[in-house]
């Protein structure tokens, strides 16, 4: 199962962006996942728990946004959606559809986090105007 490897590697990316945005929590990560990416959506969501143990990401909730099949037709110059593969072919007029527009996607697009409160003490101090 190689979702596992990919949660894991989500998880390494999202901590540190997390970390960068001085979270001490991160509460949901949201994915836009192709149809084509080679990814079987419920294996990683079986893996999310998995992979955050121990991690800022612990608990928190995956948040899979699907993205369709999207191809442009050279032939009747359409954006469609064929269907999937191996045969990539423009449901309208039928010729093939080998330029793929949408579809691979395996991006991590946001997070929800938790930031530490700012310590008085160490905040800069603000400048009178």
């Amino acid at each position: 199962m190689h979702e596992l490897s990919i949660a894991c590697e989500l998880v390494r990316v999202a901590e540190q962006a997390a970390r960068a945005e001085r979270a001490y929590k991160v509460t949901a990560v949201f994915l836009r996942l192709g149809a084509l990416a080679g990814v079987v959506r419920e294996s990683l969501e079986f893996a999310w728990d998995l992979a955050t143990e121990g991690s800022l990401l612990a608990g928190s909730q995956l948040v899979v946004e699907p993205v369709a099949l999207a191809a442009r037709c050279e032939t009747c110059e359409r954006i469609v959606q064929p269907e999937s593969p191996p045969i990539l072919r423009c449901p309208h007029c039928g010729n093939y559809t080998p330029e793929l527009l949408a579809g691979r996607e395996l991006q991590l697009r946001a997070l929800d986090i938790e930031r530490a409160p700012v310590d008085a003490a160490t905040a800069p101090a603000s400048t009178p105007r």
